[in-house]
This record gives C-alpha cells, structure tokens and sequence, in this order.
C-alpha cells in the first residue's frame, strides 16, 4: 500500500499543512497542471491564498522530490505526482494536451550522450511532438487557397 500524503511529507521532513495538503491534491488530480490552474484549484478548496504562498509551497514540494516539475519548451513550468520514473512527455501540436509516455529503453537514464564531459547522468528527458488522436482524427481545417492566376500563353 502506497504512504499517504501526510507520510509523504513527514518523511520529506516537511510539515503537514493545509497549503501543502492542497497543493498536493491539486497536482495529484490534474497532472502537468500550470501553475495558474494549480493556485485557482487551490483558492477553490482553502478560499484566499496568495500565489506566493503557492508558488513557496510548490518549490518546497519539487525540493522534497514530492513534485516534478516540468518545463517544455514554449509553455510555463507544469507539474506532477509521478516521480522517480524518468518517464518522459507526448505534446500535441494542436491542443497541448500531455501525456505521459514511460522511458524508451528502460532504466533511467535510458539515453547516453555521445559525449558526458565528465557529468554523471542520471536523468534525461525527451519531449515527443506530434497529434493526438482526437487532433489527428479531426478533419482538416480548410486553408484559405491562393487566388489562381491562370498561365499567360505565348506572346
């Protein structure tokens, strides 16, 4: 049986409080969440917080490894639950949505660089593009077409 939240952070050595509990719950209900959706999912379950508070709460959490946060190019850092995988993402062009998508090759790090310049890998991450189902499903949205010139014949 997986630890509770309150054994979670215990063990991290943080205090148990209602920020924190909420924070988690927050990021456990909406994985790669933003950090807008995150203090707006808070504020609906504590009423006023402050982004600070969130934001403070959110570094303690990625610093305890209780949290992973996410940074993709292009979009503002996200978060998750799932640690210690070294998983990585799928991105959909069209609707950004994200999924999770587990490491190719097996244990982390599960890619090696051609050249580590003395670094002891333990991590990679890799962010596959593409479209989704329901994007790649979609019909196509027409495109505006460029007026035809008809071709001048001989002069």
């Amino acid at each position: 049986m997986p630890p509770s939240t309150l054994e979670r952070l215990r063990h991290a050595g943080l205090r148990v409080t209602k920020p924190r509990l909420s924070v988690l719950a927050a990021v456990e209900s909406r994985p790669h969440a933003d950090t807008l959706a995150i203090i707006d999912a808070v504020r609906a379950d504590l009423g006023t917080v402050s982004h600070q508070a969130v934001y403070d709460v959110l570094t303690a959490l990625t610093q305890a490894r209780l949290l992973r946060r996410i940074e993709l190019p292009g979009s503002p850092a996200r978060y998750e639950s799932r640690i210690g995988d070294n998983h990585h993402h799928l991105v959909c062009r069209a609707c950004d949505a994200i999924v999770d998508v587990d490491c190719a090759t097996g244990e982390a790090p599960c890619l090696t660089p051609c050249d580590e310049a003395g670094f002891v890998v333990d991590e990679a991450e890799v962010v596959y593009r593409g479209l989704c189902p329901a994007c790649a499903d979609a019909p196509a949205t027409p495109t505006p077409t460029t007026p035809h010139t008809p071709s001048e014949g001989p002069r």
